[in-house]
């Protein structure tokens, strides 16, 4: 197959910073499109992957799945975009597109397995597949996204991660006018899932455990804040909320908030992957039909549907623009959480 090369940021091993290299993408195909991307939003799942947290990064690993650009060519067979056009890549590039999951535009859950922007399977080339911290990417356009010609490209970045990871729910639990939604945890899917609830109509309520996000989360339009060490504040919420997203991305306690749902609410994990600590009592769970759930981004289909209504509604992230030779020095302030709420690099910085 024919490739090109070009300049990417990744890194060799997960005690290495990123770094300047070069990478392969292929030419493109008949139902391929070119995209030289212009901002690639930075998603915590960069860091874990470059520090391989998981354990199964492949190396060299080029992070990045929000990407937002111009398509520079297309294959002969390409209906969606033209040249010139903006177009957006998420966190997938391909599925099998046959499976029952697949059939029912949910790509993240391909029974044969989705293939990640980044350190998926690369069935062109055969080797893992390279992110968005690169010059361009080469993708199927049934994987490629149109962005509103309204909103602010470097801002929409992280809604391709962090704006699907909270619309995905919201969506498959109901949520529409009157509905009551609380969001535990004020970052980068915290902020969006606010933005993306009031949208939709609902009554949003942020669970923070200090008084110190109040103005923030209220100016993003949560109608209160409740916080959640404070036992008075909790009880006055018992048996309030109909969905309860999640996104804390560490170990925490959800056995406080399973409280403050009403009969059939559901708390649906966005943040965190792995065990939860203490056990899960599941004596609330029992008596009000309430459930604990887990949901991964969304479909090619509704990470459309996403954009169209942030279109709409002018609903884009809080960004910081930072230039590519920062990537490592981003990733410090991130695990300090010192980003208001999420890090984009302008792409513009590598050609520097």
């Amino acid at each position: 197959m024919n490739t090109f090369e070009v300049k990417a940021y990744g890194t060799q091993a997960a005690d290495a910073p990123i770094k300047l290299m070069n990478i392969d993408r292929r030419e493109v195909l008949e139902k391929d499109i070119e995209i030289e991307i212009l901002y690639c939003g930075v998603c915590h799942s960069d860091l874990h992957t470059a520090k391989n947290d998981w354990g199964f990064t492949a190396y060299p690993a080029v992070p990045g799945h929000e990407i937002v650009g111009r398509v520079t060519k297309v294959g002969s067979a390409v209906s969606k975009v033209k040249v010139g056009d903006i177009a957006a890549v998420g966190c997938l590039v391909d599925s099998c597109r046959e499976c029952d999951n697949c059939k029912h535009n949910l790509e993240q859950f391909c029974s044969n397995g989705m293939v990640g922007t980044y350190n998926g399977k690369d069935k062109h080339l055969g080797h893992q597949t390279y992110g968005g911290y690169s010059e361009k990417v080469v993708v199927d356009e049934h994987f490629v996204l149109k962005v509103p010609a309204n909103l602010n490209l470097a801002a929409v970045a992280p809604l391709l991660c962090a704006g699907i990871t909270t619309w995905s729910p919201l969506r498959h639990w109901g949520v529409s006018k009157g509905s009551k939604v609380a969001v535990i945890g004020l970052g980068g899917l915290g902020h969006m899932a606010i933005k993306l609830a009031k949208g939709l109509g609902a009554d949003v309520t942020l669970f923070s455990r200090t008084p110190d996000k109040t103005k923030d989360a209220l100016e993003l339009g949560a109608d209160a804040v409740v916080i959640s060490t404070d036992d008075e504040h909790m009880a006055s919420v018992k048996g309030k909320f109909d969905l309860i997203i999640d996104t804390v991305p560490y170990v925490h306690d959800v056995n406080p908030y399973i409280t403050t749902l009403g009969v059939n609410g559901t708390l649906v994990l966005v943040g965190y992957l792995g065990g939860l600590e203490p056990i899960l009592n599941t004596v609330p769970l029992i008596l009000g039909r309430k459930s604990v759930a887990g949901s991964l981004i969304g479909g090619i289909a509704e990470t459309q549907e996403m954009l169209d209504f942030c279109g709409e509604h002018n609903i884009v992230s809080e960004i910081e623009l930072i230039n590519i030779q920062d990537i490592n020095e981003a990733y410090e302030r991130m695990l300090k959480s010192d980003v208001r709420y999420r890090f984009v690099i302008d792409m513009a910085s590598l050609k520097k």
